[in-house]
């Protein structure tokens, strides 16, 4: 009878130990999803996702399971055989609940600390490690270069500088005011600058370089806000109020081009109120001109609308060597109707930092990627983000200049390394092929913002906003095979851009 007692006693015990366990199992798991997350969503800096109720389940389990533990510890019996007894020690219960609710408070703390460790260990370092103020392997011939050549961007009838400053990553904290004033002293007459670029920093920034020099400069900015772009529903009073801010800003009255920022779609290109605002703007001398900028998917279709619409001054477009065969036909025809064509995202990924044998051939890709892209001389310039001061002898050297073979034998170099790695964002032919309609080349895009541009916590970010993540390729059959034309492994570069994009 003692013997029964006693074993059903241990079983009780048991029994009490595993649920306990499987209620501290909960509870690392709330502070992972909870305060974990509240955590990682601070560094990621997403105000609107932040929210202080992902504390509220982690606390209540935690509570829970230190109750249940205390129950446990109070009926605590020697483990073991029949005629187990008691601890009738208070102090000894005492101490086996205190351990095992210190114990089970650290795991709490550290499967929190998991959810940003990789944050820690990889994004913190990159986001607060000082940027070289020269470069480490400069060329002499660099030193002190200046723009050489300025070319018409269509009926505008600027003369605009064939490189000129993109202000994406510009930052005051960075010199980026002294960047901004040394490249207009050595010719830069344009500037393309946006309210989401860091967040009204480069307009605010620029508004300061451009003082003493406004007449001589030629100035892009978006239809946008600095949280970002304007839906084609937006109002004609929106659509002016936005301007009008940008205007305050830059500490100017006008600005020569006005862009529809990022457009993905002919409806948000042709969009009844965009178009009125501008007109409004234009009459009232505060906008000169009307643009469009483009590196989706549809980049082609929504060029060709702008072309035969006869509305738009200035096309932005992604163009880079190897680009899309179709594009230089858009170009072509852009140049028959008189349409000013500026080129961006020139460095088709920006992966040769550290991807060739030399520092000299990772240095010269950029001369030899410029210098491709004017060799077209139906593109009046191109756009680049200067944000470090050694940007400014790197890039401009490559002024007025044409590809020579060397140029395009590394070029062709650059494409082979990274021929399994770059996504043509633009081309969209694997969309069709995702049965869950995921934004293939929005998630890449970010990836490559992440890995290959520096721009962690704006990459994050723009991810986080995506409706469907890449989550939805974990597990599935990969119906996306082969529908890349350029032979990118596309589940297995999604799913490497969700653990990077989501530090999980």
């Amino acid at each position: 009878m003692s013997e029964a007692r006693a074993t059903g006693s241990g079983e009780r015990r048991s029994l009490s130990g595993w649920i306990v366990f499987a209620a501290w199992t909960l509870t690392f798991l709330a502070g992972y999803y909870g305060i974990g997350e509240y955590f990682y969503r601070v560094l990621e800096n997403i105000p609107d996702r932040i929210s202080k109720s992902l504390f509220a389940i982690p606390v209540l389990a935690a509570i829970a399971s230190l109750v249940l533990t205390a129950v446990w510890a109070r009926g605590l019996r020697a483990a073991g055989a029949p005629g187990a007894v008691e601890l009738r020690s208070g102090r000894r219960r005492f101490l086996a609940g205190a351990g095992a609710s210190l114990g089970g408070l650290l795991g709490v703390a550290a499967a929190s600390f998991a959810r940003v460790l990789p944050w820690a260990a990889t994004t913190m370092p990159m986001a607060y490690a000082e940027a070289p103020t020269e470069d480490p392997n400069p060329q002499a011939k660099w030193k002190g270069s200046r723009i050489r050549e300025y070319r018409r961007l269509g009926r505008t009838e600027a003369r605009i500088s064939d490189i000129s400053l993109g202000s994406t990553k510009i930052r005051a904290e960075k010199g980026g005011e002294e960047i901004a004033r040394r490249v207009i002293e050595r010719g830069v007459n344009y500037f393309d600058t946006a309210p989401d670029y860091v967040e009204e920093g480069s307009e605010l920034l620029l508004g300061r370089a451009m003082k003493g020099y406004r007449d001589r400069m030629f100035v892009a900015t978006k239809f946008c806000t600095p949280k970002g772009h304007l839906a084609p529903t937006a109002s004609v009073r929106e659509h002016v109020e936005v301007v009008e801010a940008s205007l305050k800003r830059l500490q100017t009255d006008h600005v020569d081009l006005v862009h529809i920022h990022s457009c993905n779609s002919v409806e948000r290109l042709l969009a009844p109120n965009t178009h009125e605002a501008f007109d409004r703007l234009k009459e009232q001398g505060k906008v000169r001109f009307l643009g469009f900028s483009s590196h989706s998917p549809r980049l082609e279709e929504v060029a060709n609308a702008a072309i035969e619409s006869d509305r738009i001054d200035v096309m932005m477009l992604a163009y880079h060597h190897g680009s899309w065969p179709l594009l230089d036909d858009v170009i072509e025809r852009a140049a028959q109707k008189d349409i000013g064509v500026v080129a961006m995202k020139t460095l088709k990924g920006a992966r040769h930092r550290g991807l060739l044998e030399s520092r000299d051939e990772a240095d010269s890709y950029t001369q030899a990627a410029f210098k491709w892209v004017l060799g077209n001389p139906r593109v009046a310039g191109l756009v680049i983000s200067f944000f470090q001061p050694e940007h400014v002898d790197e890039y401009l050297h490559a002024s007025g200049g044409r590809p020579t073979s060397e140029d395009l034998a590394l070029l062709e170099k650059y494409d082979r390394r990274n021929a399994a790695r770059h996504c043509y964002q633009h081309c969209g032919a694997c969309l069709d092929s995702c049965p869950e309609g995921l934004a293939i080349d929005d998630v890449l895009r970010y990836r490559m913002y992440f890995e290959d541009y520096g721009d962690e916590k704006d990459a994050m970010r723009l991810y986080a906003g995506l409706e469907r993540q890449a989550d939805l390729c974990i597990g599935c059959g990969a119906p996306c095979a082969g529908a890349c034309p350029h032979g990118l492994p596309i589940q297995e570069r999604t799913r490497g851009a969700h653990r990077l994009l989501t530090l999980a």
